[in-house]
């Protein structure tokens, strides 16, 4: 069956929207024989529609060609044009003179509210008790209703604004939703910056522990034909999925949406909606012209004069001294105690370093104060987390969080309720799809089992709700492809040398001490990460299935890549650039170290030392790795070996 949408459903009956392009209405109902159970789905009679809602015992449409309401009732009575409403209270809804068009329509149990085609307004019959004060001269693209509220999708800037019996303050602010939908004290929306289900409760005091699942939601419904004036046609290429082309099952199929005017306080629009893509929102610390002061509330540059700048920065620094001094202080208060009670604790107690270290491995039970470690109790296993525990963690998996994405889905930073830095991986649809739950419990397995100082490890994972979320550490100094080719702090002789020999030894030990060995695949540069010292780690080991690492070439195919890492370490250029000729770094520094002329390629907006010798030798230690015979190329080990020779003789500059 197609994906649907827009469903609705009352005591024994459900129907819903075909999402694939048709925008028929299947429905289902319950068997009359079997109290439990539903009947095969099947498709009405009723004309194909844009949207459904209903209430006890009516529902209604808005056709999807005529945008006029369509109710019936369970016994299938028909009535169309203007609003018509069915059921044992439809004679208190009072909707009987209403002739105008609507966009959609959302019902309450005892009252119904429409967004008007005319005005885009809200307009609202029935039990004033539910829905309340609607808002006035305030245009929607959305509605939804519970038992006793209403929300709808704002249309300048696509926030959500809830009237009726709910708390105002458990509303998310900040935030742009394509659609949403509620139960009786529920709400659920569709945020449009990365299409993930966000949701909350009627009341600020529910204590309701909200976990929708973090796969992608279709924004809408697949239509034929243009999107006409006001909405534009959604581009899957936005979400960054490697395999995600169209929502659609055809291409002339599209899904049209309302466009946005305004951006969510603390953005500004850098570009207006088109025929194919929405509004643009840039935050407002990003502004540096005139064109977007007004809306972020910033004053002209000129307006603070060189003397309130000076006065401003000593501010900044009597503040941070004092806050720093606080600091200082209230450190040894905490720390001196625990110092002497640590001495007098018995010296066998032992502690696992991380979350998996083998069980009889002591390590250091005092770690410096300002470094914390992850410890945990726990020998052998790692730590479960929630699934509401990373959410929260990651502020709701939000864009200004995310660190990077790649095959297996996106990478975020995250700060844990005890105070970690921690990067979370959470995968993608497509990596969920092509790994069953028997491959990652193996992928778990291994991770947990991998330990050294030249990796980046893994301290938990969560499994919560179809989803696979894996943590690692933190890497404060980012990736070794930023800091030889985006703008980030170039790196210095000696400490390129230091990160080819520990990143060396990190693939060594994926090769030669894990058991059972693993392939990488994938060594590049921007998956050697740069600890808090500067130290280099391998990551993204483990993010292929099990059987697939041992196929294309294995460690031979690692060795040869590791080469191309030392030749971007050695001259700066990237592994691939169309600015150069060739464009491939392979073919164009092997030939020069084969002639003899390896400082032709070596980087000269780094410092040379005085002896470039070592330099060189890097140079042929990449060129023996990147052999075309495999049997040929050293392997990791021997590597390691030829990189230790270089920093035993040093660099002098």
């Amino acid at each position: 069956m197609a994906p649907i949408a827009a469903a609705f459903g009352d005591n024994g009956f459900f129907c819903a929207i075909d999402a694939g392009g048709k925008q028929e209405v299947i429905c289902w109902q319950r068997n009359k024989n079997e109290s439990s159970s539903l009947s095969s789905p099947y498709i009405s009679s009723l004309p194909p529609m844009a949207s459904l809602s209903g209430g006890e015992g009516f529902m209604c449409g808005i056709t999807s060609n005529t945008s006029q309401a369509y109710c019936w009732d369970l016994s299938n009575s028909v009535s169309d044009g203007g609003v018509a409403c069915w059921g044992p209270k439809s004679g208190t809804l009072g909707v009987s003179a209403v002739s105008e068009d609507f966009e959609t329509l959302a019902s309450g149990r005892g009252s119904v509210c429409g967004i008007s085609t005319v005005s885009g307004e809200v307009e609202c019959w029935g039990d004033a008790d539910e829905f309340g004060a609607p808002p006035v001269g305030t245009n929607f693209v959305g509605l939804s209703a519970g038992a006793s509220h209403f929300c709808g999708v704002l249309k300048d800037d696509h926030e959500v604004q809830c009237w009726g019996n709910i708390d105002g303050a458990v509303v998310p602010k900040g935030s742009g939703f394509i659609a949403i939908a509620s139960s009786d004290f529920t709400i659920c929306g569709v945020r449009e910056v990365d299409l993930i289900l966000d949701c909350w409760g009627v009341h600020l005091q529910s204590t309701q522990d909200y976990n929708p699942p973090l796969q992608l939601c279709s924004p809408g419904v697949c239509s034929s034909g243009g999107c006409g004036d006001g909405k534009f046609a959604f581009n899957a290429s936005i979400l960054n999925e490697p395999d995600l082309m169209s929502l659609c099952v055809r291409k002339d199929l599209k899904i049209c949406l309302p466009c946005g005017s305004n951006c969510s306080e603390g953005f500004f629009p850098s570009s207006v909606c088109t025929e194919n893509a929405d509004r643009m929102c840039i935050a407002c610390s990003l502004c540096q012209n005139s064109s977007c002061w007004d809306v972020c509330g910033l004053p002209p540059s000129s307006d603070i004069s060189p003397q309130e700048r000076h006065e401003m920065k000593k501010l900044i620094l009597i503040i941070g001294s004092s806050a720093l001094g606080s600091i200082l202080v209230l450190s040894l208060c905490c720390l001196l105690p625990r110092m002497i009670e640590s001495k007098n604790e018995e010296k066998e107690k032992k502690w696992c370093i991380s979350c998996v270290s083998k069980p009889g491995v002591e390590a250091d039970p005092s770690p410096d104060p300002q470094t914390p470690l992850p410890v945990t109790p726990c020998v052998g296993t790692t730590q479960v987390f929630r699934l509401s525990e990373l959410k929260d963690a990651t502020n709701g998996f939000k864009e200004f969080n995310e660190l990077g994405r790649g095959s297996y889905g996106f990478v975020y930073k995250a700060v844990l309720a005890d105070g970690r830095q921690v990067a979370v991986k959470r995968a993608n649809a497509a990596t969920i799809i092509h790994t069953n739950s028997r491959d990652f419990e193996a992928e778990l397995e291994i991770l947990c089992n991998v330990r050294h100082n030249n990796i980046v490890n893994l301290l938990g994972y969560c499994a919560e709700m179809g989803e696979r979320l894996l943590v690692y550490e933190f890497m404060p100094h980012g990736t070794l492809h930023d800091h030889l080719h985006e703008e980030l702090s170039p790196l210095n002789w000696n400490l390129r040398l230091k990160i080819s020999s520990q990143a060396a030894r990190g693939l060594e030990y994926l090769h030669k001490e894990a058991t059972p060995p693993i392939v990488h695949r994938d060594v590049k540069t921007s998956n050697i990460l740069l600890d808090s010292e500067w130290g280099a780690r391998i990551a993204d080991f483990g993010l292929l299935s099990v059987n697939d690492r041992y196929l294309n070439g294995g460690m031979e195919s690692d060795v040869y890549n590791f080469g191309i890492v030392l030749l971007e370490i050695l001259s700066g250029r990237k592994a691939y650039d169309r600015d150069y000729t060739p464009p491939g770094i392979v073919e164009w520094a092997v030939p020069l170290i084969r002639q003899g002329k390896a400082a032709a390629i070596v980087d000269h907006n780094v410092p040379l030392p005085r002896n470039v010798e070592p330099l060189l030798k890097l140079a042929d230690i990449a060129e023996l790795a990147l052999k075309e015979n495999p049997n040929e190329r050293p392997t990791m080990p021997e590597v390691v070996v030829l990189l230790d020779q270089i920093l035993k003789t040093g660099l002098i500059f």
